[in-house]
């Protein structure tokens, strides 16, 4: 038994880990292959790089992601302490000075004592010899032979490790995340218009919910769908994206009528207000075990996020839909946690090893840094315990985490932490990378129709959880 833990990766998720571990008396060895190679996004040599906005969302905890980062406040999360620290001017949003975020995080991670950095790239032995390359390869193998191990490689993983963890999980090669259609929550359909039924009225529970349009209201959205701005990708991103989809724009600028043939086809369907055959008809699929939030089944898209709240709004039955995501297109290299992972990022067929970040299908910053404490506080326990240091409950510098389960350390799933957790653990075939949001917390006891309101209760039930399950001494 190795008396360290080895992480692999230093972003957001990797560095709040390593953190985590450390301050509980537990040595570190954090593998980050920059500055030596970089993928095609990274630029900073410093650890914990954030590439895209530099936003960590909204400060409100009424906000999801708001939600999210007062949990992880209470506890102690270094990344979001540091955000706080070199936030800039954004409104009622936390966002920061990038160069000055990287370089907090990378300064606190090198003077601590207990976290030994290795600037070198883990993967494949075998890769090395091919590529010819001039810097040694770490290799994946041996590091996960002995000892407790945190893969936190991010959405671009490299390929020679992202091979190794294709051999590890037994897929054939990981997900790439070309596309990713916009989600909604149910109770913001107008059910006076959409109604549930399968094509041709075939048997079987009537899953979807379907939303009929008229051909004036068809016409008006197709017009506004193909003049609608759009994210301009990057050279590397365009390479992924189109082989196995198609953006519902792109589809739509083909001609007028090729959205009725193709993903918005109305046969098989009478509209109930009518009794005949809608125009063209939208399809929302079940994201969840509790029904709460539906995809628009074709409906990938490079729109930008703005733009497609407008567009899609236009939608006979989501007038008023709340958007919990929005669609996405780029590359995005995830595991499919659903099948491989437990509720504390734990890989089921080898409980030495933990994956973390966006790798795991949680997606955005603090959702990232989110999986990193999750796995940071289970791997010290499952450290605590092989080492015989583990007794009742996990001690470290700053507090005791109540409420374990069956040996692991499971966030309640009132709390957006272990919401999240529960989501990418949960089987689902239609699974795809995940962002917080409130429709994925288990709805409340009473009804409330003001959703200011409701998310108001459900961010106190959460934050209350999150007190009473970690107590500070």
């Amino acid at each position: 038994m190795k008396d360290y833990i080895t992480i692999i990766g230093g972003g957001l998720a990797g560095c709040e880990a390593a953190y985590q571990i450390a301050k509980a008396g537990i040595k570190v060895k954090l593998y980050e292959m920059k500055p030596s190679k970089f993928t095609e996004a990274h630029t900073n040599k410093n650890l914990a790089e954030i590439v895209c906005s530099n936003s960590f969302k909204s400060n409100l905890h009424t906000n999801a992601c708001g939600l999210l980062k007062q949990e992880l406040r209470i506890l102690d999360s270094l990344l979001i302490k540091i955000a706080d620290k070199v936030k800039v001017p954004a409104g009622q949003a936390l966002a920061v000075d990038r160069e000055k975020f990287a370089m907090c995080v990378t300064e606190e991670m090198e003077k601590n004592p207990l976290i030994e950095i290795i600037n070198k790239e883990v993967g494949s032995k075998e890769s090395e010899k091919i590529e010819n390359s001039k810097d040694e390869i770490i290799d994946f193998q041996e590091i996960i032979q002995n000892g407790i191990v945190i893969i936190a490689t991010g959405p671009l993983t490299s390929k020679s490790l992202a091979d190794e963890i294709s051999k590890l999980t037994g897929q054939d090669k990981l997900y790439f995340y070309d596309a990713a259609a916009p989600i909604v929550t149910k109770e913001s359909i107008n059910f006076d218009i959409a109604f549930y039924g399968d094509r041709y009225g075939k048997a079987g529970d009537s899953s979807y919910i379907n939303l009929p349009m008229n051909k004036e209201e068809y016409e008006n959205f197709w017009n506004e769908l193909i003049n609608a701005e759009i994210v301009t990708l990057h050279n590397f991103e365009k390479r992924e994206i189109f082989e196995g989809c198609m953006p519902v724009e792109v589809m739509a600028k083909r001609g007028i009528d090729t959205l009725r043939f193709g993903p918005l086809k109305p046969v098989g369907f009478d509209d109930p207000r009518t009794g005949k055959r809608p125009y063209a008809l939208v399809q929302l699929r079940q994201d969840d075990s509790n029904a709460t939030i539906y995809n628009l089944v074709g409906f990938q898209t490079n729109l930008k996020f703005g733009e497609q709240k407008r567009v899609f709004s236009m939608i006979p039955g989501l007038e008023n839909a709340d958007f919990v995501k929005y669609g996405v297109m780029h590359k995005n290299t995830y595991i499919d946690s659903t099948k491989l992972l437990d509720e504390t990022y734990n890989f089921k067929k080898n409980t030495n090893i933990y994956f973390a970040g966006q790798i795991t299908g949680v997606e955005g910053y603090v959702e990232s840094i989110s999986s990193g404490m999750v796995v940071g506080l289970n791997a010290i326990k499952n450290f605590q315990e092989q080492q015989g240091l583990y007794q009742d409950k996990l001690i470290n510098s700053k507090g005791n985490i109540e409420n374990v389960q069956e040996n692991k350390i499971v966030f309640p799933y009132y709390t957006m932490i272990g919401a999240l957790a529960k989501y990418i653990s949960t089987e689902n075939t239609k699974f795809q990378p995940m962002n917080a949001n409130f429709g994925i917390l288990p709805e409340l006891d009473i009804k409330v129709k003001d959703k200011k309101q409701r998310y108001t209760l459900l961010a106190d039930r959460a934050l209350q959880y999150i007190t009473n399950f970690y107590k500070f001494t």
